[in-house]
């Protein structure tokens, strides 16, 4: 009867570690074959790039993404806080070793600081957010911000620049890359203008920018991302690449409550860092963090997250239309705007035919983006 129960003891290890070895298998293979995806972003530790992040980290970990990398740019902040918030962030995850970040621009390609203060001299309005141009530019460590758990110390910044990991990237799986273009466009146009062979090359491009038939809101006309560097803005949407853009138009409309916001931030049966960070960065006026009152009407538009769930499902863009897109790079008010032509390119221009998404299944979205921003933490890749 020992033996007996010594051999079935055995099979049944056997059993376990070739199903455990199995799904393993099954997973990776799911990786494998799962949309490839290279981030973007202008990071930050917990507002919208850094809870694309983490929603991008939880769907690979599920096998429905496979994020090649994170490449940062100069936008909300400059290079080198946007990479240590990165850095934090995947080290935060735990996802460091799969998920690599890479530095890249710092500077816009035209649009300099003096001409921003002289278009705002002269055409005043808008929110008026400068991103990184609102405060001075940091020379060293000792200059960078720490996220509040403290900044990375075992994830480190990749080697490769991000416009040369873009290169390679797009090379190494051709017609398999989409890029998540959260942030100003200038490591794309550095890219592509760097090796336009990959153009063709690029399965596709998903962009959180632009106002098309919507106020601006860093200036009257224009949306941030593209206002920050319209020139890469511009030179990227006129690529011949399927492309689709996610603009104000859509994300004005897409509103996080309190109702969502205590779903993420005071479920007390799903408190992980993450959750802790989202309550003390973005609770402003849903807690009263960070010297604001609670105020029963506070809400936030929801930005750059909706790019990750039309990658994962198209449908949740319950209206859409197809437009020339264009950007304006002309010196005065309407720098960065962005303009939709329905009938085509105008006359002497040639511009590419794109999905410009108009409105979001918001009750949809927000089921899923809660359900990422609580899962475990750190997130168990396969």
């Amino acid at each position: 009867m020992k033996n007996i129960k010594k051999i079935s003891s055995i099979v049944f290890c056997i059993i376990s570690v070739v199903s455990l070895a199995s799904c393993a298998d099954i997973a990776t293979a799911r990786t494998a074959t799962a949309p490839k995806v290279i981030i973007d972003s202008d990071y930050n530790t917990m507002s919208d790039d850094g809870q694309l992040g983490v929603m991008a980290a939880q769907l690979q970990a599920q096998g429905k993404i496979n994020v090649l990398g994170i490449t940062v740019v100069s936008g909300n902040q400059w290079l080198k806080q946007g990479v240590a918030d990165a850095l934090k962030s995947v080290e935060r995850l735990g996802v460091a070793d799969r998920i690599g970040v890479y530095g890249g621009a710092n500077y816009a390609l035209s649009h300099d600081f003096a001409t921003i203060k002289k278009e705002q001299a002269l055409f005043p309005g808008g929110d008026g957010y400068l991103g990184a141009w609102s405060s001075p530019e940091p020379t060293s460590q000792s200059d960078l911000k720490a996220p509040p758990d403290g900044f990375a110390t075992t994830a480190k910044l990749q080697s490769k620049g991000a416009v040369d990991f873009i290169i390679e990237s797009v090379k190494k799986y051709p017609h398999e890359v989409t890029i998540l273009a959260i942030g100003p466009m200038t490591n794309v146009a550095l890219a592509v203008h760097k090796n336009p062979e990959i153009i063709p090359l690029i399965k596709q491009i998903i962009y959180m920018g632009g106002a098309i038939d919507v106020k601006g809101n860093t200036t009257p006309t224009a949306e941030f991302n593209w206002w920050f560097d319209p020139e890469a803005a511009q030179t990227v949407l006129r690529l011949p690449i399927r492309q689709v853009v996610i603009p104000l138009d859509v994300t004005d409309t897409v509103i996080l409550d309190k109702k969502n916001y205590d779903r993420i931030a005071n479920d007390p049966h799903k408190q992980t860092i993450v959750t802790k960070l989202f309550k003390q960065l973005v609770g402003y006026g849903f807690d009263g963090k960070n010297g604001f009152e609670t105020n029963p009407h506070y809400t936030i538009n929801i930005w750059d997250t909706l790019t990750i769930m039309y990658l994962m499902d198209p449908s949740y863009a319950t209206k859409t239309e197809q437009m020339w897109v264009d950007v304006d790079t002309r010196f005065g008010a309407n720098d960065g705007r962005s303009v939709g032509y329905r009938n085509g390119s105008p006359a002497g221009v040639v511009l590419q035919k794109v999905t410009v998404v108009q409105r979001f299944d918001n009750a949809r979205f927000f089921d899923a983006y809660v359900d990422l921003l609580t899962r475990p933490v750190p997130v168990k890749l396969q």
